[in-house]
């Protein structure tokens, strides 16, 4: 027979461990919220890539002497791609993110760049065969802006989550570390 301190003991395990479960079940839906997010945020980066690459190849013919800018774009776009693949395979690891943070903001120069020389060149942007390419980038890009600040709020609570007394105890135990934004 047990004890009134033996049951006593029981309880305070089983309450421990259910505890321990329900802030592991918790964290785990906060970082499936985050790879729910970035399927947002990866469609937009993907549209954008694919408008890249034609509106580049038009802007070849009608901008002979900005080769470098062109060029800048799309180099930037190739170091874009493997940081999205790598943050696609674990979108909550804060490392890939700010890797992508850097990535972006490389390809953001170039594009300020090309963007302002279409600006230049206003009957250009109208032209049949670069209106389509620069209205899908367009699209795109606030595309992103908005799916960015959906994995963001998604970042946000995760983080909160896991810095809470007593859930932090938990948290590197079970391997949850904190989650970088865009």
């Amino acid at each position: 027979m047990l004890s009134t301190q033996q049951l006593l003991l029981i309880a305070a395990a089983a309450l421990l461990v259910f505890w321990m479960l329900g802030a592991h079940n918790r964290l785990v839906a906060l970082r499936n919220g985050i790879i729910a997010a970035w399927a947002q945020v990866d469609e937009p980066l993907q549209r954008r890539a694919a408008a890249l690459q034609p509106l580049v190849a038009a802007l070849r013919t009608h901008l002979p002497d900005e080769q470098g800018a062109l060029d800048a774009v799309l180099a930037a776009q190739a170091q874009l791609q493997p940081t999205a693949d790598a943050l696609r395979a674990r979108p909550a690891l804060a490392p890939r993110a700010a890797a992508l943070v850097g990535a972006e903001a490389a390809l953001q120069a170039a594009l300020s760049r090309l963007l302002a020389l279409l600006e230049q060149r206003g009957d250009l942007a109208g032209a049949d065969d670069v209106a389509p390419h620069v209205a899908a980038l367009r699209d795109a890009t606030l595309r992103l802006a908005f799916a960015r600040q959906l994995f963001n709020d998604a970042v946000g609570s995760y983080n909160e989550a896991a810095r809470q007394f007593p859930t932090r105890l938990l948290s590197s135990l079970f391997g949850f570390g904190a989650a970088g934004t865009l």
